[in-house]
């Protein structure tokens, strides 16, 4: 069969910088090895096996510099390696227990009690570096690793503060470089966050293209016609645009009638973490905080269901199979629709947060899985990346889109609302001081450096999309409201100090071995280019 369309599946890979060696576990560490766990060792495992057996496959992946870092730190290694342990310690207690008392289950626990066993296994025989494996990956061709901003900061709210923007940009590819050993070509906007003018910042780094949400066909400056389904230059830049399908996306993301809704999928929410007695839990979760375990036996059945059915593995696997081939019908039928119209192939950019495979949507990576086993011979369809789409791009539109975002309502609401709308006043005037600080004391070495550089790197951690969303959210409130105060509180020491002209240094050094990221950063990045 002749190809009828291009696909870009474009995964991102982020979470906050979240690092507590000052308390023996913390609650929030979690939310790394559980992706790590249930996402992206499954999913590398996945790829290689592909890889292995000679299938040709094309997938785009962008990895935060706050999760790379947390991946290569030897202390979250090690709880890592701890918090597996955990889990296969609680596995074969489950073996047992299910085994005697609740055998619809037991299936589940060997299933759960496999998958620790295997993953800490594989990830003490890389070497506890699943980067370089997907480093070696992108070598081969098969994948391609893209850059994002430092901290997976909103581009769009901090666009009066070029400084600010540059020093996002500037570190994050930097980082990338830094632990993938290639310089990027495309550059995941956060949120898919666009703002005019941020193209023109990311040209000056050699990037060659970026994401934007489908709202930017709808509300750019001009008429587009192909931008939906192929590339556009952005505003008067070289860049490129690939814009994401929203009809073929929410076949998966709609939380309302996406696949992952169906009865038969395993429910995320139900956990014995919660349903079974605290002493014989205690020792699995935090203290007296009862938590996900990842250990869930039952399946989604409908959502006002109060008794669930029990989780079949085998049915689910049945589902996967049908909506991987439902989710290529949809696309080929696509792009036959428009190959009628316009006598030409489309390229269709799909685009998710990585860690709703296998994390929020158990069955999610042996989707991806069969999505890219498909043969194109067969169903027309090409899995690519925008990088290769570019080279045998000949002609393209050009766009002059405004602001938006992938965010509820296509702009800022998500990360400016009511709940979170008073962070930007401090963000903004540290960001403000910082530029005074850098002013007012260029090219400083030795200990002044180094506090001026944590006060870089405390300005950067505070711009954080996600503490703002989880406002937004209403999740982890506190823990957000915290560690904004804790960003921006060290700010302020440096500012304080500087201005009379000290160092702290004892604050200083533990400050930096609280938040050991970004080695490099030069807090010179925040002085104005009208005044260099």
């Amino acid at each position: 069969m002749d190809i009828t369309a291009n696909v870009n599946l474009i995964l991102h890979a982020h979470l906050p910088y979240v690092r507590h060696l000052e308390y023996p576990k913390f609650l929030e560490e979690d939310w790394l090895f559980e992706a790590l766990h249930e996402t992206y060792i499954p999913l590398l495992r996945v790829l290689e096996e592909l890889e292995e057996s000679n299938k040709r496959f094309k997938l785009t992946i962008c990895f935060s510099p706050t999760f790379t870092t947390m991946c290569l730190d030897q202390p979250l290694q090690e709880r890592f390696v701890n918090y597996l342990t955990s889990r296969i310690e609680l596995g074969e207690k489950e073996v047992l227990r299910t085994q005697r008392e609740c055998p619809e289950a037991y299936k589940s626990a060997l299933m759960y009690l496999k998958a620790a066993k295997e993953n800490l296994q594989y990830y003490e025989d890389c070497g506890r570096n699943i980067l370089a494996r997907y480093a070696s990956l992108s070598k081969k061709g098969c994948i391609e690793l893209v850059a994002t901003a430092a901290t997976n900061a909103y581009l769009p709210l901090y666009r009066n503060y070029e400084t600010a923007i540059r020093a996002q940009i500037d570190l994050g590819v930097m980082s990338h470089v830094k632990v993938f050993g290639e310089q990027p070509k495309g550059f995941w906007l956060p949120e898919c966050g666009y703002y005019p003018g941020v193209e023109d910042i990311l040209e000056e780094y050699g990037i060659k293209w970026i994401q934007l949400p489908s709202q930017s066909v709808i509300t750019a400056k001009n008429k587009l016609i192909r931008a939906d389904h192929a590339p556009t230059l952005v505003g008067d830049s070289t860049i490129h645009s690939f814009v994401r399908d929203w009809s073929l996306t929410n076949l998966v993301w709609s939380d309302a009638y996406g696949y992952p809704c169906d009865s038969d999928y395993r429910e995320f929410y139900r956990d014995i973490g919660y349903d079974l007695p605290m002493s014989y839990i205690q020792p699995y979760i935090h203290d007296d905080i009862r938590v996900f375990t990842g250990f869930k036996y039952w399946a989604i059945t409908s959502k006002s269901a109060v008794n669930k059915k029990f989780y079949d593995a085998q049915k689910a696997n049945t589902k996967v199979i049908l909506h991987a081939n439902n989710f290529l019908y949809h696309i080929r039928r696509r792009g036959l629709s428009l190959a009628a119209e316009t006598n030409e192939i489309p390229t269709y950019t799909i685009c998710f947060d990585a860690d709703l495979f296998g994390h929020r949507w158990f069955e999610g990576i042996n989707f991806i899985k069969n999505i890219l086993l498909s043969d194109t011979k067969e169903t027309g369809i090409n899995f690519t990346t925008p990088s290769e789409c570019l080279n045998y791009t000949i002609e393209s539109e050009r766009g002059y889109f405004n602001e938006c975002s992938w965010g509820h309502g296509g702009f800022s609401d998500v990360w400016l609302d009511g709940s979170n709308a008073w962070i930007y006043r401090h963000t903004h005037k540290a960001i403000e001081r910082m530029q005074e600080l850098a002013f007012r004391f260029p090219n400083q070495s030795s200990l002044k450096a180094r506090f001026l550089n944590q006060a870089a790197r405390e300005v950067v951690l505070a711009m954080a999309s996600d503490w703002p969303y989880i406002l937004y959210d209403k999740t982890s409130v506190g823990y957000a409201e915290k560690r904004l105060r804790n960003h921006l509180g060290s700010f302020n020491v440096v500012y304080s100090n500087m201005c009379k002209n000290a160092v702290n240094t004892e604050w200083l050094i533990k400050a930096e071995r609280r938040n050991a990221i970004f080695p490099d950063i030069d807090y010179n990045i925040f002085l104005p280019r009208s005044t260099k």
